[in-house]
């Protein structure tokens, strides 16, 4: 062992021993001390970790350069591909019929543990790094204003450190590397799902960026599952003014249709939350618009809410159509999201690392930009999180809802957890350029170093402890999933919606070429930039 990987196997095994227990009832597998050779093991994946900060942050610089939405991330398909491949990951591309969604696989044997992370943009969400006000690489284009371009750095870094351990201790057991495709517009899970992607699998490890660490179990607090409908209405075409009365307008049935649902909010549960926007309304004015479509999110807490929403929704679509004298058409589901419910012992297992690993350190750079961005806003001057939590997050007690994610199918077929790693800044307001801003930056490399390490290491729990994975399963069974039965939200009819976002990457994308990344000439993408870091007003 190299003395770095010695030091730092010692000062985890310090922490670890000093590092306070989640609190829970009575002891489980991932709260009893860790036996001497896997707290060797955790330190130097810890130590690998370090060592490939350049190669994590190449990565994260790398795919905030693509910034591509949904179902379009081309650039970042082939680049994910690549990498896996160089490591030697099997990888198979197009899974459940998406060109953009691909399973690497490496190993053998159980546990099977599968990693995920999301990789999609946002619309006009394109922005500088670094820079702590608007200032869009190119106008109106889309941009990683949710930070998606972090995570597979995370999962990917992490499994070619346990990869390195398990080669050479000859541990059985296959990792699993998978992205989450078009997640902002919820698109894909549930559909891996369906096509049995996880069906093998013994526990999925999400990650995801956030301010701070962080991990939980049972119900997910201030989130909700979510159905994301489009509908659309046939009416007839006729002069707008000089025969008015031939027409049938279908833009009309979208405006009854949006106004009865504005109504009947007052009247909803105040955990539910519901959007729209019109995505088709007509050609031209003096035309009577014949086709006319309105797109739908409706979220709720549990799974028989979102049925009954949608359902709702439904009744005020069909209502609308009687009034106008248009047709609706078949409905589309677009996208769906069972709420989440992570898993106990695993979530446990989790936080015990992110307690050994702690927060990253923060220069006065990376505190300069958080609190510049955070004035700009409007938002607490606090800058950047210093401490991880103090205790374990556990169920919901009073969901007020709020976002949603896909992983929820996942947590509902296999024992799942998410690892919140600390890659942005405090008081942000969430799919927004401002979001981006430190996406590209030391703090986002920094944090996907520190998140890489706790994945790594509960990776390794995972691998070394079977009795972890047997009481993931026994809690999956037995509290999970006892009087709750996943069935899907997706219908049998409904297929990925690939074709969603094409025309608008086309539109940029030829802009946005001009502006990737080359790790072959520069460092960071600041330097591809020539961004001064921080940048502030």
């Amino acid at each position: 062992m190299r003395p770095v990987r010695a030091s730092c196997a010692m000062a985890l095994l310090s922490m670890m021993v000093a590092a306070p227990v989640a609190q829970v009832e009575s002891p489980s597998p991932a709260s009893t001390a860790d036996d001497p050779r896997l707290v060797r093991l955790k330190g130097e994946a810890a130590a690998t970790v370090d060592e490939m900060a350049t190669f994590t942050q190449q990565m994260v610089d790398q795919i905030f350069s693509f910034g591509e939405l949904g179902f379009q991330e081309l650039e970042t398909h082939r680049y994910l591909v690549d990498v896996l491949r160089k490591n030697g990951f099997a990888v198979e591309e197009g899974i459940a019929g998406i060109p953009t969604a691909f399973m690497a696989s490496w190993g053998s044997g159980k546990p099977v543990i599968s990693l995920g992370s999301d990789i999609d943009g946002i619309p006009q969400a394109s922005q500088k790094p670094g820079v702590a006000y608007h200032a869009p690489l190119i106008d109106g284009a889309p941009g990683h204003g949710e930070g998606h371009n972090s995570g597979q750095a995370v999962n990917i870094t992490a499994a070619i450190a346990v990869k390195r351990i398990m080669e050479r201790e000859g541990l059985p057991g296959t990792i699993r590397i998978w992205p989450g495709t078009a997640e902002e517009l919820v698109g894909t899970k549930a559909y891996f799902v369906r096509e049995g992607l996880f069906k093998d699998v013994d526990v999925a490890l999400f990650s995801h960026v956030a301010s701070s660490f962080g991990v939980s179990w049972g119900e997910r607090n201030n989130m909700t599952g979510l159905v994301s409908v489009l509908y659309s209405f046939v009416g007839r075409t006729a002069h707008s003014a000089g025969n008015p009365s031939r027409g049938r307008s279908a833009l009309d049935a979208v405006e009854l249709m949006n106004i009865g649902w504005n109504y009947r909010r007052e009247h909803l549960p105040l955990e539910h939350r519901s959007h729209y926007v019109v995505v088709d309304g007509g050609d031209q004015p003096n035309v009577v618009p014949r086709t006319a479509s309105v797109w739908y999110y409706f979220r709720e807490t549990t799974f028989e809410k979102i049925k009954e929403l949608w359902s709702l929704g439904d009744t005020m679509a069909q209502a609308a159509a009687m009034m106008t004298g248009t047709e609706l058409q078949p409905t589309r589901v677009l996208g769906s999201a069972w709420p989440q419910h992570f898993n106990r012992p695993v979530a446990e297992a989790t936080f015990a690392n992110i307690q050994a690993v702690g927060m990253p350190e923060w220069s006065e750079a990376d505190q300069t930009l958080a609190r510049a961005l955070q004035k700009e806003l409007g938002s607490e001057t606090q800058g950047l999180t210093g401490k991880v939590p103090e205790a374990l997050d556990g169920p919901a007690r009073d969901n007020r809802g709020g976002g949603s994610d896909d992983i929820g199918d996942v947590s509902w077929n296999v024992p799942t957890v998410t690892l919140r790693f600390p890659s942005n800044i405090p008081g942000l307001p969430g799919h927004n350029w401002a979001d981006a801003i430190a996406m590209a930056t030391p703090i986002a490399h920094k944090g996907a170093t520190a998140g890489a390490k706790v994945q790594a290491m509960t990776l390794l729990d995972l691998l070394l402890k079977p009795a972890l994975i047997e009481s993931a399963w026994t809690y999956f069974r037995d509290e999970q999933t006892r009087t709750i039965k996943y069935e899907p939200l997706i219908r049998q009819q409904d297929r990925p919606a690939i074709e969603m976002n094409k025309d608008l990457m086309e539109k940029y994308r030829p802009e946005m070429r001009k502006h990737y990344y080359d790790p072959s000439r520069y460092k960071t993408y600041l330097e591809q930039l020539g961004i001064e870091y921080p940048t502030v007003r």
